[in-house]
């Protein structure tokens, strides 16, 4: 999961190609050159960015919490079994339809308009071409998973790859320029509008059918906001302007991350082919209840946090400064989130998601303490991506990938428990290599990365420790009163480590630093 300002006057706004001048937005103008920000002021732009960025997945957040939680309440185990089935085979389609061009335009410290015009068709046609691979192919998944209703299902969803590739050059040219507003506006105003249909949808009965319609209308009315907000449409495909170096970036970018899906799916791929719909609706809403929030912040901090250090590549004291602050605000912040969810797991799913989807809580556990070591290791991806590392990427990505699915297959003979065991071991098992690899390839601050995230995971142990003894403690008094005595066990910990711990405070006290920045710009 992944900075500069906009230039003003983003209507009429004149660039220069040699000696001529025309508007940014003119069809018929030459081929300009958009070249990316210095370094000046970065910072205040960082923090412009990731205020209006976390901002806006804040409300993204609740939309999807509360999707998960409305919904699990009108469908059942089998019905997001289902969905989980497909989109778990055709999601890898994603990646070839993005095909690494996003973080590569983006990475870039120069895209002329021709370049992203031809980015833009390449996209679209790789959209095109995977919806009706998709919708051709929809008879094997069914085949596969032994459910007939996955073929229209699968026929539906096959047009979000369409919808998507038409998209992808638009949201990356807003990150670009740094027009962080109207990404936010797309992430927002998608998923509230989507969620409203699947909830009407269920209402009247419509059973897995809510949850495709939910899925299409995000894919539609992300691409609206985009293209209006872009103000820009694309030209016809130019031989003179090449996009060879993009396409490099990119196929060792897609190759990673190919990786990375497989790994990461294998589990549901497992799950639904072994122990059926239910079981992997079950798994599924445990997943989508915790990763779907933390992906949600994951990838507006990599869209922040990529042209940042790709500005600072080449200032190597500056570029570890931040990517030592990075990981300790996501560890002192999402960390100490993840360790209270693996501390009150059951009152937590009995609260979201209701009684009947007890069986969730454990894996909801499970899930967390993976998810602390995932983010541990993710400012590594940011160092990667942003200085063209994607080779070195690639490999680790495997080693980490073999990893994770000899863990996934071995706990499959324990059942869906045993798979979501296996898949908490498996990143922590890889993390401590992800940070070795990196200092492999490129000059980063290892000790203090490793000395940093020993702090982080010591307070999120006790933590977790404690909002679970909190939760035994209170069990007669309802799943409210249990979640609340969590959290201010858990507070009490973080408090006593600030006070007791003078590098725990220091860290802290960079964390808040950055935050003072935020609210002041």
């Amino acid at each position: 999961m992944t900075i500069r300002t906009p230039r003003p006057g983003p209507q009429h706004r004149v660039e220069r190609a040699g000696s001529r001048a025309r508007t940014a937005h003119d069809p018929d103008a030459p081929d300009v050159r958009t070249p990316a920000p210095g370094t000046e002021g970065l910072g205040r732009r960082a923090a412009r960015g990731a205020a209006v960025t976390l901002g806006a997945q804040g409300g993204k957040v609740v939309v999807q919490v509360a999707s998960v939680v409305v919904l699990a309440r009108l469908l059942s185990p089998h019905d997001y079994g289902l969905i989980a089935m497909v989109v778990a085979i055709i999601g890898v389609g994603e990646l070839f339809r993005d095909f690494g061009l996003s973080s590569a335009s983006i990475q870039a410290p120069v895209v002329t308009r021709g370049q992203r015009s031809n980015l833009f068709w390449v996209n679209a046609a790789i959209g095109a071409v995977l919806t009706a691979a998709v919708f051709s192919g929809a008879g094997l998944i069914a085949l596969g998973f032994h459910q007939p209703d996955l073929v229209p299902i699968a026929h539906a969803l096959a047009f979000t790859f369409l919808i998507n590739g038409l998209g992808t050059q638009y949201r990356a040219d807003l990150v670009r320029r740094m027009r962080f507003n109207a990404v936010a506006l797309a992430d927002i105003v998608a998923p509230f509008l989507a969620l409203g249909v699947a909830v009407g949808s269920a209402l009247a009965g419509w059973g897995y059918w809510a949850l495709v319609a939910q899925q299409l209308t995000q894919a539609t009315v992300l691409l609206v906001v985009l293209v209006i907000s872009g103000r820009w449409l694309p030209g016809l495909p130019r031989r003179d302007a090449p996009i060879g170096a993009f396409v490099a970036f990119g196929w060792n970018m897609l190759a990673s991350q190919l990786v990375s899906y497989i790994s990461n799916n294998i589990d549901n791929i497992l799950v639904g082919a072994r122990f059926g719909a239910s079981a992997l609706g079950v798994y599924s809403r445990a997943f989508q209840l915790l990763m779907t929030p933390l992906n949600q912040v994951r990838i507006p901090l990599t869209t922040v946090a990529l042209p940042v250090f790709s500005r600072l590549q080449d200032d190597k004291e500056r570029f570890g400064e931040w990517l030592c602050r990075g990981q300790l605000a996501l560890g002192y912040t999402v960390v100490a989130g993840l360790a209270l969810v693996a501390g009150a797991s059951e009152p937590l799913t009995s609260l979201l998601l209701g009684a009947q989807w007890g069986e969730a809580a454990p894996i909801l556990r499970l899930f967390a303490i993976a998810g602390i070591f995932q983010i541990l290791a993710f400012v590594g991806y940011w160092a990667y991506v942003s200085r063209g590392l994607t080779g070195a990427l690639l490999r680790y990505s495997l080693v980490s990938a073999a990893i994770k699915i000899v863990c996934i297959v071995i706990g499959s003979f324990g059942g869906v428990l045993g798979v979501a065991i296996a898949y908490a071991i498996a990143p922590a098992l890889s993390w401590p290599l992800s940070l070795w690899w990196l200092a492999r390839n490129t000059e980063v601050p290892t000790a203090r990365l490793y000395a940093g995230a020993g702090r982080v995971l010591a307070c999120a142990a006790f933590g977790a420790a404690a909002a679970w003894a909190a939760c035994t403690t209170a069990a007669a008094l309802g799943t409210v009163v249990q979640v609340a005595a969590a959290v201010v066990a858990l507070a009490l910990v973080y408090g006593a480590a600030v006070l007791l711990i003078p590098a725990i405070r220091r860290d802290l006290s960079g964390v808040m630093a950055a935050a003072r920045m935020v609210r002041s710009r």
